[in-house]
């Protein structure tokens, strides 16, 4: 099997081309596959595929072997993908994923060479308490809601992008935030019906947030291209930043740009680097 390894501010994963045959078992060969001593090493496994309702289909698997709705960093790698190899000459085109269809723009590259950046619709933020899902008698939006994890209340606000997030704000840089020790707890809450990938913010500025990241399935990543905008949505509903303008988010393995209006009905924009890191036979 041909893989290609890629990754997207450091949020890594195996890349197939399956647009001419179909690779059986895939969510046993994720976990093969990413075990970072015995395997490729990477955070999950990212099937390419020619889509139905769009010009492409991204079939993702967590490290874990649990299928995911959508990765905002495997989506740039899957556009550069298809484009550097000739799959597609557009330079706007659509990839699907689980039924959920997003835009890409190029923002670098010209046919024939290597892409670097992509500009990515992300599609309208997703706030309603039983569409996230999270477990609440009402469905009202889920802001700074108090949830006790491992003994400590916690104030989270929530919103999925196509998956859920938990995102809390913290008063300092999350470097050494216990995101390791408290990300296993608020995955598997039972508030959480279908597990939660929890972000972990520093707003610094109107325009500047720190993150890290406890993704459902995988653990700690080094980035989360979904969970970025779910923390810019959340930034926005509590006012800590400024709506309408490009949000920087720093993460552990680089920076993401992210913009959203404020407006419930409006898309997130998400716009980040893709880098092909090395291919194989496996």
């Amino acid at each position: 099997m041909k893989f290609t390894k890629m990754q997207g501010c450091g949020n890594d994963y195996v890349y197939v081309d399956c647009t001419q045959e179909d690779l059986p078992d895939a969510s046993a060969l994720a976990v093969k596959l990413s075990d970072r001593h015995f395997g490729i090493g990477s955070d999950g496994l990212i099937l390419i595929k020619k889509g139905h309702a769009a010009d492409f289909e991204m079939e993702m698997y967590n490290a874990d072997g649990s299928r995911s709705q959508m990765c905002g960093n495997g989506i740039r790698c899957v556009a550069k993908f298809v484009f550097d190899k000739g799959l597609t000459d557009k330079r706007e085109f659509t990839i699907e994923s689980m039924g959920a269809v997003k835009y890409i723009n190029i923002v670098s590259g010209n046919p024939g060479d290597q892409v670097c950046c992509a500009r990515v619709d992300m599609g309208k933020p997703i706030l309603e308490a039983a569409k996230i899902p999270v477990k609440l008698d009402s469905n009202d939006k889920v802001i700074m809601h108090p949830l006790t994890i491992d003994g400590t209340e916690y104030k989270i606000t929530c919103v999925s992008m196509g998956n859920p997030h938990a995102v809390v704000f913290i008063d300092k840089k999350p470097a050494d935030f216990p995101v390791c020790q408290l990300g296993p707890h608020f995955e598997t809450d039972a508030f959480f019906p279908e597990r939660t990938n929890t972000e972990f913010a520093y707003v610094e500025n109107r325009r500047t947030i720190w993150m890290r990241v406890w993704e459902r399935g995988t653990g700690e990543t080094l980035a989360c291209g979904t969970g970025t905008c779910a923390t810019v949505v959340a930034a926005i509903l509590n006012g800590l930043v400024d709506a309408g303008t490009p949000i920087t988010v720093h993460l552990v393995g680089g920076d993401l740009e992210i913009e959203w209006s404020g407006n419930e009905n409006d898309s997130v924009y998400m716009t980040g680097p893709a880098q092909t890191v090395f291919t194989g036979v496996i």
